[in-house]
């Protein structure tokens, strides 16, 4: 079983939030461990967020014990009325995500008041805080994540695989219930994909020059993932009309093989080229230059006739398949163009290191 980071700093934040509760001599410590649990983000930014979050969630979990115990004392109806109300006031402030702690804020007050309870009150509360706090010292210092690096790697990942299907579909060679298998997992891949963009979209450089590259970075790697989705979509519409392409004329298919060899091998430079294992003013020459749309779509002309006397329903599916070519084929070029230009502006920035232990 792999260990990740995310582990390790759900590990380090209990023992930082315990040892501090310690060194306080607070109270219960095990509140402070439990709030560093539910504070704990995965990104610096949402760190950030949390704390002025769960401030404000416990402030309302806080308050709410202090008033509901002093007007009408701390039976467990009251208790669980009291957890009602501050459910309730999350919900309408939009704090959705600090209902668990301040449900634990609550309780932790209104457990055991007693002559001091206001005292008491705030121990707890300074308490459970201490813990936020060292979840967000914890997600700042140690092994902060490294978003840039496991976008990329996923990326190059997923493109690999697919690209690899499309070549055996061309090919004859694939098998159809494991390409249908595969072609879910890589939709779920595509999902996590989209979710280390926003997690990476969320990361904040402090420094104008680093901002500034971070911009265009964002707009590569949108375009790196939206290339992504087009490779896929490519290789399920080769995988749903792959009867039809069985049946095209065996010169036909073999354009729309070496077409899609053409642009699986430019995909690629273009991903190597981005971490500089290509040169950045190296032009893609691979045997014959690919086609472009209008020479493709003039050869699908050309069979226009034959397809539409043999069948019309075959006609219209090898239509839709060159043309998720020819917009695969878009999204590769303009990806190789932002590359391109990117690396050009910053070329200190343009290279980053692929780790293959990388947790993606």
């Amino acid at each position: 079983m792999k260990l990740g980071a995310r582990i390790l700093k759900t590990g380090i934040a209990i023992t930082l939030a315990l040892f501090l509760s310690h060194v306080f001599n607070l109270p219960s410590p095990v509140f402070a461990g439990i709030a560093a649990i539910f504070a704990l983000q995965p990104t610096v930014y949402r760190s950030y967020q949390s704390i002025i979050e769960h401030i404000q969630g416990n402030l309302i979990g806080a308050a709410t014990a202090v008033l509901f115990v002093m007007a009408f004392g701390n039976s467990i109806f009251i208790i669980g009325l009291a957890a009602v109300l501050v459910i309730t006031l999350n919900l309408k402030l939009k704090l959705e995500k600090t209902i668990s702690l301040s449900m634990v804020t609550l309780i932790a007050i209104m457990e055991t008041p007693g002559d001091d309870f206001i005292q008491f009150a705030l121990i707890r509360f300074s308490t459970i805080m201490l813990g936020v706090v060292s979840a967000f010292i914890v997600n700042l210092v140690f092994l902060p994540p490294k978003y840039e690096n496991k976008l990329y790697y996923k990326s190059s990942i997923l493109s690999e695989e697919i690209t690899k299907w499309i070549r055996l579909s061309t090919r004859h060679a694939s098998e159809h219930q494991l390409l249908k298998a595969d072609i879910e997992n890589l939709r779920e891949g595509i999902i996590k994909l989209d979710q280390l963009y926003m997690m990476y979209k969320e990361e904040r450089d402090y420094l104008k020059h680093n901002t500034l590259a971070k911009s265009r970075k964002l707009v590569v790697y949108r375009q790196m993932i939206s290339t992504v989705k087009k490779s896929l979509e490519t290789l399920k519409r080769l995988h749903r009309y792959e009867n039809e392409f069985n049946q095209l004329p065996i010169e036909f298919q073999e354009v729309i093989q070496q077409q899609l060899d053409c642009l699986i091998n430019h995909h690629e430079q273009v991903m190597l080229k981005y971490v500089g294992k290509v040169r950045p003013e190296a032009s893609y020459i691979e045997g014959e230059v690919c086609l472009n749309k209008k020479q493709l779509f003039e050869l699908f002309l050309a069979q226009r006739n034959e397809l539409d006397q043999t069948n019309g329903q075959m006609l219209y599916h090898v239509m839709q398949l060159v043309s998720i070519i020819m917009e695969y084929g878009e999204h590769v070029e303009h990806l190789d163009k932002l590359v391109t230009s990117f690396q050009s502006y910053h070329k200190e920035d343009g290279n980053i290191t692929i780790e293959q232990n990388t947790e993606i």
